[in-house]
């Protein structure tokens, strides 16, 4: 779950447009697996009778589609959603206001005196260095309240998959959250795969209703059962310089 986990900032929950950071520059590369946070390991129950199981099954489990799957993942990630919406909007106007800058010095520029356009280009760049800590300041904040909801579904789903395992006869259940060659896991048969089952199982235990028809979808990404949110690209530092005279 490290690399994914740490490599979004939710385009469902905090859906900065690709559109709009484009203007601001484009990435080199996508973030690598970057919200850098480790998942805690799933744990086993404290009480070593409820640990030992006779089943020599060995099934596949992503995890990171599990959490954002379950209705409470979708709920609560919803709600980060509508919460982070004030932040995506003063970004847009921020930077809405420094393009108009750059408009302006891109229409006018020759016009201006030396000391105007000077003073104009010294402005485009203050502001687009503050949006663009904005920005990072947004993500990481966005990123860390992803984690902490991630987290602690994750300590309560952890039971689950444990209790379906040991009642399906598994002996062994691997994450498949990161792809080979960043995950242990080459390759394995779907019907391995106990996502779904585990997801329903933690739906009925803890009782949260299921999204309602027409709210906004999370989006899917990987293998498995559930979607998860991806990040807006990281922009790339842009300096304004003067048309040529």
């Amino acid at each position: 779950m490290k690399s994914k986990f740490t490599c979004f900032v939710l385009a469902a929950v905090f859906a900065f447009s690709v559109c709009v950071l484009a203007q601001i520059g484009k990435p080199d590369a996508p973030l690598p697996a970057a919200p850098s946070a480790s998942t805690p390991p799933v744990t086993t129950p404290a009480d070593p009778a409820a640990a030992t199981g006779g089943g020599s099954r060995v099934g596949t489990i992503n995890i990171e589609q599990a959490i954002y799957a379950s209705n409470e993942g979708q709920r609560d990630f919803e709600a980060l959603s509508k919460k982070l919406e004030p932040k995506q909007t003063e970004l847009k106007n921020l930077n809405d206001e420094v393009e108009s800058l750059k408009k302006q010095l891109t229409s006018s520029g020759d016009k201006l005196s030396e000391d105007a356009r000077g003073n104009l280009v010294k402005q485009i760049e203050q502001k687009q260095k503050s949006l663009e800590r904005s920005v990072q300041d947004a993500r990481d904040d966005a990123q860390a309240q992803q984690n902490e909801i991630a987290q602690r579904i994750l300590q309560k789903m952890a039971p689950v998959i444990v209790s379906y395992a040991q009642t399906a006869g598994f002996g062994m259940i691997v994450d498949t959250s990161n792809p080979w060659p960043q995950g242990p896991i080459l390759w394995a048969l779907p019907s391995m795969d106990i996502t779904r089952s585990v997801v329903e199982a933690y739906n009925t235990k803890s009782g949260v209703p299921a999204p309602a028809k027409g709210s906004a979808p999370v989006q899917k990404s990987g293998t498995g059962t559930g979607a998860k949110p991806t990040a807006p690209a990281q922009p790339k530092p842009q300096t304004a310089t003067p048309p040529p005279k």
